[in-house]
Formats: C-alpha cells, structure tokens, sequence
C-alpha cells in the first residue's frame, strides 16, 4: 500500500530541549498503525506535532503534499481528524452543537446531514442524546462523541490520542469495534497513540514503539506482538 502520511527525521517539542529526536514513520493509505510507549515517550507530542500544535521541524507529507509548515487549520482542511487526549469536547454545549462543529471547514450542507446519519448508524447513543449537554454524558460516551465530530471533518487520516483512556473494558471493547468498521467501511486510514498495547496491536497493521522520543521497534503488528522486548515491556508476559 502507498503512505498516506510520512514523516521524516521529526523533531518537536514544547521548549529548547526537543522531545522528538528525530523520528520516522509512515501510515498506509487505508490502513491502521499504532504508536505505542510508555508516559513520557512522545507519542501525544507526535500526533500534535502532525496537527502543526507546536514546534517542529522534519519533514512531513500527506498524500504526497509537505505539510509541516501549514497552520492547524489548514491540515484539517487537507483532511485530517484530531481526537485528542482528553477528548476536547465542549462541555457546556450539546451533542448536537459540538458535532456540528466538527463540520466547520465544510460548505456542503446536504453530506454534512448525510454524514450525521451516518455517524448515529456508528454510534446510535449520540442521537438519543442529541440534545443532552456534552458534560453531562459518561466517559465512553464523550470519546463516541469526539471521534464522531473529527470523522465530521471527513478525513482521510484520523489521529486518536488514547481512545482507551480511563474507560470500563466493555467500553473499550466497543469503540475499538466501531473504529475497526470505520477503517474497513470508510477506508479512513488511523494512526492511534495507546498505552494499551495488546488493544492497539489488535487494530492496527503496523506498529512503532516510541522511547524517550526515538523509535525503538517498527514492524507489522503481528511482527511487534511476538517481539520479546515488547512483550516485557508492554505487553506484559
């Protein structure tokens, strides 16, 4: 499969000392890959790096195209979704509002509607709750929410910032089933930061292990689940 996204020698930070030293690595057009490390790592500082966030230098392309000097909202524009840690979603106003903000760079209001229906066929909670306030919804169902608003965007690559993050297994289980329906059904490709690295291993194709702001391991995700140093560190057996 031809990249979707490269990076190269990607470096970034958020002061003098860099926290990226360097990094390479790709995401296939349509498919899944995963960044996996430890807290501290990088892997947060990676995804906002991609989103022109903060300071960086290197070399980036989407679709062919050098990205790494365009504004954040131009890179959304180019079609790239951010869900970030945290979710990022507006509190104080309801499902319905903060979806639509997702859509904001769009002009077609008829896909916009299109579109909506289509994310309540991924996450049918959303539009029983479509006028609830955002605040006001469980943990899993402000992660449903984030990713729907950044699929809004209609990205061809969505970046998703510990998807798992403090939610119950059930939880978790689904969303990650939902994501791999929207790889498959969308052909949207992913690039998904986790710390859970059995979970992100399941959904991805390929996978780069992060240390201290360098890539350690890179492989096919298959590859990576029998390598003996991730299984120690991070998988846990």
């Amino acid at each position: 499969m031809p990249a979707l996204l490269e990076a190269r020698d990607l470096r970034a930070g958020y002061g003098p000392p860099d926290v990226l030293h360097g990094i390479d690595f790709t995401v296939e057009e349509g498919g899944v890959t995963a960044l996996l490390g430890a807290n501290g790592a990088g892997k947060t500082t990676t995804l906002r790096a991609l989103c022109g966030m903060i300071r960086r230098s290197g070399r980036i392309t989407l679709g062919g195209e050098r990205i790494e000097r365009a504004a954040t909202e131009e890179i959304v524009r180019r079609g790239v979704g951010h869900v970030p840690d945290g979710r990022g979603t507006f509190l104080e106003l309801s499902v319905e509002e903060n979806l639509r903000l997702g859509a904001y760079t769009r002009r077609d209001r008829a896909g916009v509607a299109a579109d909506m229906e289509r994310m309540f066929g991924y996450f049918p909670r959303l539009q029983e709750r479509l006028r609830q306030q955002a605040g006001t919804l469980s943990g899993g169902e402000q992660q449903m929410l984030a990713i729907a608003r950044a699929l809004l965007v209609k990205p061809r690559l969505l970046l998703l910032d510990e998807p798992s993050f403090g939610l119950a297994p059930l939880i978790v289980r689904e969303i990650f089933h939902i994501l791999r329906r929207i790889n498959a059904e969308e052909r949207t490709s992913i690039l998904v930061v986790e710390q859970n690295a059995s979970l992100a291993l399941d959904l991805a194709d390929h996978a780069f292990l992060l240390e201290t702001g360098r890539i350690v391991v890179s492989g096919t995700a298959s590859a990576i689940r029998q390598d003996e140093t991730v299984r120690r560190s991070y998988l846990g057996y």
